[in-house]
């Protein structure tokens, strides 16, 4: 019996051993974060989030990999409580949809391919492409309906997939699933922001205009007699249209398809009848906001730029005010286009809605003169945006013979030249000088400079040291007066500390290399002042880090709003694309202003600005036809005129009336990429086939 107690309390010694040794060859260190954040999510393993399941987004998580409020089976008390756990406060968050685009089925569409026993989307995208000529449009196998964890996703009868608004949670697992890219997640700030791709599926209407209307979506809402549903469509991304549908060239009818046939649609005519209804009616339409951000954000200039700056600010959340120097509203448009073309009434009932959507206004103050940009930032603005027009807008405002000044030791290369000749008031000159531009004025900008003072001075030119506008005479009094001229450059970007210039950067194109110059008065040749976000600038040292030093000067930074899809690889300050005139197109200002206010919520939240790889641009070599077939003849319908004899200082044009209106809509092809509906007579009947 001894024994045996003996054996057994050995054996379990051995055992004990074992596995005591075993725990430290096996051991596995588990955070204790991690497994508090795991312990907060909901445990419903759906992919949701991105990841396989609740302990990896936990993971990912902590490794700041996700964000607190990743998960989409949870409340927002969920993710207060991870930001908690993590030391860390979050926004509201806005809503996140899935929204497929795509208009055609296989059955609505040409055939290229069939194959048998394919169920799946992704390996029907590997055979050869899938089964549509188009290469983007839907396969119709449904991958995106089992994907979805929630049920929210379903098949219509046209085989095309269909959401359920109150069931999506924005998880994107259809996003993830779909292999043709059709359905993507929507928001306010995604459709804001966001810039057309080759692999969307966007009518030629729709990609000529300047703002990237959804034309094919709001036409076919007035063909349904919606008109109000159609301008909320239009103000998604244009906030004049009022004043649009008169003045817009039109670019989108250049494109329409029906060109191929007759004539195209009367696009910017059904524009005008939509948002007419809305202003005689008094009952504004607005597009939806994201949620509240607490973040403010000053504009200078109260312009078209501007107010479409401030109008798309305020509906990415923020919290916008614009700086007006006059005692009006709306730049050029109040004084360069006639009362015949366009109302004033017209006018303020776009800015009206404008202002509607939070935008709040200071009017009759000027920078450099009743504000600096330091001191809006001291004031608690997080970013402040330039758009104070140029030489054009001083000629309509009667300011030409005041200089003009938007940021610390900026003016413009005009005023130098013209306070010269008039001996006026002349500009304070710095020890260090930095022009960008000018061409052959340069010499004599130079020996101004000099004159007043600058010991150091540096021209920076974009054109290679070959195609210089200087000969070897101007080139050498330039370098006789110790000035320097950088060529194939571009300012990249202003440093400065409280209302002083302090240094720029400019970029070698060749290289990318980027140098810092010490300058404390920038000349611009451009006649204008550019387009550029100024913030905060990073920290440079740890004693600012900390907080220790809370009387420490303000420094600031300049960054200029990133480029046209066009001219996306074009760096600096000048640069092919960048705004001369306040004279173009209205509808470009207004993209102008939308594209600002995506740079200025990217710089807030320190999000880089690129660009994805393969954007449309007018170099795009894209799917398309070059003629109809099967559409039958539609004359285009005309604007009325009022009756010349009779109309005083009214309006020239009428605008549509609903039955017109109707019948130009129903003129639409209801393109997609390489489709249209095609219309023919067959046993007395339209068919679409």
């Amino acid at each position: 019996m001894l024994e045996a107690v003996f054996l057994m309390g050995g054996l379990g010694l051995v055992i004990g051993g074992a596995l005591a040794l075993a725990s430290k060859v096996f051991y596995v260190y588990v955070d204790p974060l991690v497994a508090a954040v795991d312990d907060v999510l909901p445990g419903a393993n759906c992919g949701g989030c991105g990841f396989p399941g609740c302990t990896p987004n936990a993971q990912a998580i902590v490794d700041g990999k996700s964000s607190p409020d990743s998960c989409v089976a949870a409340g927002s008390d969920v993710a207060e409580a991870i930001a908690g756990l993590m030391g860390v406060s979050i926004e509201a968050k806005e809503p996140e949809l899935a929204l497929p685009g795509c208009h055609y089925s296989i059955e609505d569409t040409d055939i290229k391919y069939l194959y048998d026993g394919l169920s799946d989307c992704r390996a029907a995208a590997l055979v050869s492409g899938g089964m549509k000529v188009c290469s983007i449009g839907c396969l119709g196998l449904g991958t995106c309906v089992k994907t979805c964890p929630f049920g929210a996703l379903s098949m219509g009868a046209d085989a095309l997939p269909k959401v359920d608004q109150e069931k999506c949670t924005g998880c994107g697992a259809c996003e993830r699933a779909c292999p043709k890219n059709i359905i993507r997640l929507t928001s306010v700030t995604r459709r804001i922001i966001s810039e057309y791709t080759e692999d969307e599926c966007v009518t030629p209407c729709q990609r000529a205009c300047p703002t990237g209307l959804d034309v094919r979506e709001y036409v076919r809402l007035i063909r349904h007699g919606d008109p109000e549903g159609a301008v909320q469509v239009i103000k998604e991304r244009n906030p004049f249209p009022t004043v649009i549908g008169r003045i817009c060239p039109a670019l989108c009818e250049v494109a329409c398809r029906r060109q191929y046939l007759d004539e195209p649609v009367a696009i910017n005519h059904l524009k005008r009848y939509a948002c007419d209804i809305e202003m005689t009616l008094g009952k504004r339409v607005q597009p939806y906001k994201a949620p509240a951000t607490g973040k403010r954000v000053a504009v200078i200039g109260g312009g078209v730029e501007g107010l479409s700056t401030g109008f798309f600010t305020a509906r990415l959340g923020h919290e916008p005010t614009v700086f007006e120097a006059t005692a009006l509203l709306g730049g050029l448009l109040r004084v360069a286009i006639s009362e015949d073309r366009l109302p004033q009434n017209v006018l303020d009932w776009d800015i009206e809605g404008v202002l509607e959507m939070g935008v709040k206004t200071r009017m009759s103050v000027k920078a450099g003169r009743d504000f600096t940009i330091p001191s809006l930032l001291k004031e608690g603005f997080e970013a402040v945006f330039t758009a104070t027009g140029g030489w054009d807008n001083r000629l309509a405002r009667g300011d030409v013979a005041e200089r003009a000044t938007v940021f610390p030791g900026g003016y413009l290369l005009i005023d130098l030249l013209r306070t010269d000749i008039e001996k006026s008031e002349r500009i304070p000159c710095g020890r260090n000088v930095v022009i960008a531009g000018g061409g052959m004025m340069i010499p004599n900008a130079v020996k101004i400079c000099k004159e007043l003072g600058a010991e150091t001075i540096t021209v920076i030119s974009r054109k290679l040291a070959e195609n210089s506008s200087f000969d070897n005479a101007a080139l050498a009094d330039i370098r006789q007066t110790g000035a320097s001229v950088h060529y194939n450059t571009g300012i990249t970007r202003l440093y400065g500390e409280e209302d002083r210039l302090t240094h720029i950067e400019y970029t070698e194109f060749d290289s990318g290399t980027k140098h810092i110059l010490t300058a404390d008065t920038l000349f611009l040749a451009s006649g204008r002042f550019p387009e550029l976000v100024f913030v905060r600038a990073e920290k440079l040292d740890k004693e600012d880090e900390a907080g220790a030093d809370s009387l420490a000067p303000l420094r600031w930074e300049g960054i200029e709003i990133y480029k046209e899809p066009v001219n996306r690889r074009e760096h600096g300050l000048l640069s092919k694309g960048d705004v001369i005139s306040g004279y173009s197109a209205a509808v470009a200002a207004i993209n102008g202003g939308r594209k600002a206010a995506a740079s200025i919520h990217h710089l807030m939240y320190g999000i880089s600005l690129e660009y994805p790889s393969n954007l449309i641009t007018k170099q795009s070599v894209l799917q398309g036809i070059n003629h109809l077939e099967g559409v039958q003849i539609s004359p285009r319908n005309i604007m009325p005129a009022k009756d010349i004899t009779n109309r005083g200082n009214e309006e020239l044009f009428q605008g549509f009336s609903d039955e017109t209106a109707i019948s130009e809509a129903e003129r639409c092809l209801r393109c997609g990429l390489i489709c249209y509906e095609r219309s023919k007579l067959e046993e007395g009947k339209e068919v679409v086939d």
